[in-house]
């Protein structure tokens, strides 16, 4: 009752006449008011531009309901109808809940919140940033867009089978799911030139699943008919061949209804003298380093050789090719002779030089630098041409040089006794072999303590994979058929090209260099894995194309990546130290726009697991 002693709380009813008069003035206005058929199924609409819009991005309005169909990551199409347009979009911050006409820090929304419940919930709406990605012509294609969506644009979430074609996730080598998009598996071509011989990346902390995500990778390129290597500088790789016998890597497996299973056709490889990691493996071949095969000037880089044994090593590698060449040890046919004239040594040393041989110069000149009698030459080509020898040498060097001599035939000392170089012609690496189609080459490097010879093998084997690419290519354009892809995975790389060594090593870079160049044209990619991305130099980033990034934390790595991956929206670089094992971000040149991924789990055994 009122104050008056009335029946009622206050409050009059509605006077039916006003209620009738309403109801004239909605008939003569047309009827009530219905949203636009073609509006059917929107989400929200564009807002009007603030002071704080940025170019490229639109601001998109919710309502409450609507709020829980879009997700990060999400593609739309904004339909500007009044200028007949068509935008898709992506998601890149947000959706955010914010308060009807209420800023959401406001006294009155924090004391409700706090002290009231849901009993004083305001109504609120929905706000996300949308990217645009580009604007869509009749026949479905997109462009770059050259303006805006106008505001109060409907906005449509895209179905699965649109968003997949609009990201272009196609292709035979599967990665993993979009976290924002679970029923859209993310692969990529396997037969496209402008994906895999481009280079990829792959980077995280440890922990991240950076070691997941090489060995899906092996598994899924062996699938689409790859040849592929892997420098495996720990031997986690060596157990590949078999199922995964990780409880939570098989449960994880089992959430996407995958099974454990090992990778067929894997080989491993093991410098002589040198034990694998997985002793086990059915199918183990030793291997030595052929010291010819290294260029002179890669060799002067990894062992870091000042400037007055650099001088020395040249002397003395140069009186060893006269020799060799007076003795007919190269060449000893027209073919090589004119191999001889057209050798490249930034590429390549000389045919047929053996450790041994330099050794034994290098020795010789320290003794005549010192004044010493002659040692027994520990090479037999080379024993009892003494005299020859002294004459590519020239004059006994000054004594003080000796030295330095004795500095270089130290460090050649050391090669030497680890007993890997030229052990034989049945044990060099046949590359025919390691190109095969199918076939998973893991070349087992952890029995060693020495980075320097992990280094010396490494730049071996590039070398000698990156020329049998290029002899197949000549040979596939000769007498037709197909060049077998293949795909080189180096581990721990910022142990082969660090940052802080680069200056030093620019022979080894540059060589390096020129065969991710060729290789390109060759079918010939390189995988550069690493768990500490801030020791990669600037050169290394910019050979790169395609990227699997994991947990970052550091935040100077991060700036520098940005500075090298371009496209990746600044939501996605926020998240990225705070990334979940086994979560990356995607960027690969077939995609139209980096993705976060959930990566597959790794159906097959990993030793070393964190």
């Amino acid at each position: 009752m009122d104050l008056n002693g009335n029946g009622h709380d206050g409050v009059r009813p509605v006077p039916e006449e006003a209620l009738r008069s309403l109801g004239d003035d909605i008939a003569r206005a047309g009827g009530e008011w219905h949203a636009p058929e073609e509006d059917a199924g929107a989400v929200g609409r564009t807002m009007f531009d603030t002071p704080a819009s940025a170019d490229g991005t639109v601001t998109v309005l919710l309502p409450r309901d609507s709020i829980a169909e879009l997700q990060h990551q999400s593609l739309v199409r904004i339909e500007s109808r009044a200028d007949g347009r068509s935008y898709v979009g992506a998601v890149v911050h947000g959706p955010f809940a914010e308060p009807d006409g209420l800023r959401a820090d406001a006294p009155i929304i924090v004391t409700t919140t706090v002290r009231g419940g849901p009993t004083f919930m305001p109504k609120y709406h929905g706000r996300a940033q949308v990217e645009i990605i580009g604007e869509e012509l009749d026949h479905g294609a997109l462009v770059p867009p050259r303006r805006r969506p106008l505001p109060n644009s409907p906005v449509f979430v895209l179905p699965p089978g649109e968003t997949a074609r609009v990201l272009r996730t196609a292709g035979a080598v599967r990665l993993g799911v979009a976290e924002a998009h679970e029923s859209i598996e993310i692969r990529v071509p396997a037969d496209s030139k402008a994906v895999f011989p481009r280079h990829l990346g792959i980077l995280g902390t440890t922990g991240g699943g950076k070691s997941t995500t090489v060995s899906g990778l092996v598994a899924q390129l062996q699938k689409a008919g790859m040849a592929t290597i892997i420098l495996d500088t720990e031997g986690e790789y060596t157990a590949i061949c078999d199922p995964t016998d990780h409880t939570p890597m098989q449960q994880a497996l089992a959430r996407r209804d995958l099974a454990p299973a090992g990778v067929p056709d894997t080989h491993v490889y093991r410098l002589v003298g040198r034990d694998t990691r997985n002793p086990g493996h059915t199918d183990q071949h030793e291997f030595t380093l052929r010291f010819s095969e290294l260029s002179p000037y890669a060799v002067m880089d990894i062992l870091e050789l000042p400037e007055a044994q650099e001088q020395r090593y040249l002397k003395a590698y140069d009186a060893c090719k006269r020799t060799l060449y007076d003795l007919k040890v190269f060449p000893r046919t027209p073919d090589e002779q004119v191999e001889a004239i057209e050798l490249d040594e930034f590429e390549r040393g000389y045919p047929r030089m053996r450790l041994d041989h330099i050794y034994d110069v290098v020795r010789m000149a320290e003794r005549l630098a010192a004044g010493e009698p002659l040692m027994p030459l520990v090479s037999p080509a080379l024993r009892g041409q003494e005299d020859v020898i002294a004459r590519h040498l020239g004059k006994p060097p000054k004594q003080d040089s000796v030295p330095s001599w004795r500095a270089l035939l130290g460090k050649l000392g050391r090669l030497r006794r680890l007993k890997v170089f030229d052990m034989g012609e049945a044990n060099a690496l046949s590359y025919a072999d390691l190109a095969r189609p199918g076939r998973v080459s893991i070349v087992d490097l952890s029995d060693t303590d020495s980075p320097q010879l992990r280094n010396l093998a490494i730049a071996e084997l590039l070398r000698g994979v990156h020329q049998w690419q290029e002899e197949e290519a000549k040979r596939t354009e000769r007498d037709g058929g197909r060049l077998t892809p293949v795909m080189v995975f180096i581990e721990e790389a910022h142990e082969f090209l660090s940052a802080t060594r680069i200056a030093k090593m620019r022979v080894l870079f540059e060589q390096v260099a020129r065969i991710a160049r060729r290789g390109r044209k060759r079918w010939l990619g390189l995988v550069f894995v690493t768990q500490l991305p801030q020791h990669l130099p600037d050169e290394v980033l910019g050979l790169i194309n395609n990227w699997v990034l994991h947990k970052i934390n550091d935040a100077g790595t991060i700036n520098r990546l940005r500075r090298s991956i371009g496209g990746i929206d600044e939501g996605l670089w926020e998240r990225l130290p705070a990334l979940a094992p086994g979560q990356a971000i995607v960027s690969f040149t077939s995609l139209s726009r980096p993705l976060l991924v959930a990566v597959d789990p790794t159906p097959c055994r990993l030793l070393l697991v964190d």
